[in-house]
């Protein structure tokens, strides 16, 4: 493997543009669902909220990390570090949640028209 800079083309440019795109409109159109936030309720719907948000983001990252092993940009010890890293934050995350009540499906962020975080 080198440590070359992958080759990317305009096209696959102009994708994850479009892609990010539509992301942000999904976001910006928001969500029926409300972060319940009584004086009773208020640290389980902010940690609701903001594990959702991690979980999001770490199956971001790992869908990156298959795209980058499939492109050959990692070595076989980069690919086991982001593993067990992933690993990590994933048992952090569900281990958090059921600190305050939650469990990994109350995590399912609702997103707009991208449909739910969470196959079901």
């Amino acid at each position: 493997m080198s440590d070359q800079p992958v080759q990317v083309t305009p096209a696959e440019i102009a994708e994850a543009v479009a892609d990010l795109k539509r992301q942000l409109n999904a976001v910006a159109g928001g969500s029926t669902e409300r972060i319940d936030c009584n004086p009773e309720t208020v640290e389980q719907g902010l940690a609701k909220l903001v594990l959702g948000l991690i979980e999001l983001i770490r199956r971001l990252l790992e869908r990156q990390a298959i795209r980058r092993m499939e492109g050959g940009s990692l070595n076989d010890e980069q690919v086991e570090n982001m593993g067990l890293a992933l690993m990590k934050l994933e048992q952090k995350v569900h281990q958090l949640a059921g600190e305050f009540g939650l469990t990994p499906k109350d995590l399912n962020l609702d997103l707009g028209p991208l449909g739910k975080l969470l196959d079901e």
